[in-house]
């Protein structure tokens, strides 16, 4: 999309915790307070994001292409430090400089203020839009295909950019998500 819309889209990611929202250990629990023997399924993502964001916007936008990718149409699995290291070296970021960003505590608690900010702004899940007037949606989608995506994105626009009087829209299941990736 930023291709096609260049100074248009304007990007801003953030962290959002999906395990902290889903967390059956109480209100007082933070994933990104817990110690080095945590398990996470997704603060070494994020933690990625923000050392990668410390290059500069087009090596995190590069980063964020790569994770998502990854993740989401090669399925790997890119929950631990080395996993989100090679994607970065993938996406061309300076793995040195990387790492370095990456094991500072302080993404942990950047990744907190992120979480807690959305929390506030009623954010549940990702992705979630909030477009510059403060309205947002969350959107549950598949990857159209590709001499779709473009067009796809400008309906997904003309829906929830401050059209605050849509709730929700729902598909019933089934039929989907049957059928939505043929």
């Amino acid at each position: 999309m930023k291709e096609e819309l260049g100074d248009e889209l304007e990007i801003r990611w953030r962290s959002f915790v999906l395990e902290q929202v889903n967390s059956k250990e109480g209100e007082a629990w933070k994933a990104w307070e817990q110690g080095p023997d945590y398990v996470s399924r997704g603060l070494w993502a994020l933690r990625g994001g923000i050392a990668a964001r410390k290059q500069g916007e087009s090596a995190h936008a590069a980063y964020m292409d790569k994770i998502l990718e990854l993740k989401h149409v090669d399925r790997e699995d890119v929950r631990s430090r080395e996993s989100v290291i090679e994607a970065a070296g993938k996406a061309g970021i300076d793995i040195e400089r990387f790492t370095v960003d990456i094991d500072n505590p302080e993404t942990l608690a950047e990744i907190g203020r992120d979480h807690e900010d959305a929390a506030a702004q009623g954010v549940f899940g990702t992705p979630t839009l909030i477009f510059e007037d403060g309205s947002a949606a969350f959107v549950k989608t598949y990857t159209p295909p590709e001499d779709e995506s473009m067009s796809a994105f400008e309906h997904l626009m003309g829906v929830t950019r401050g059209k605050k009087y849509f709730g929700e829209i729902k598909r019933p299941q089934p039929p989907w998500p049957r059928g939505a990736t043929d």
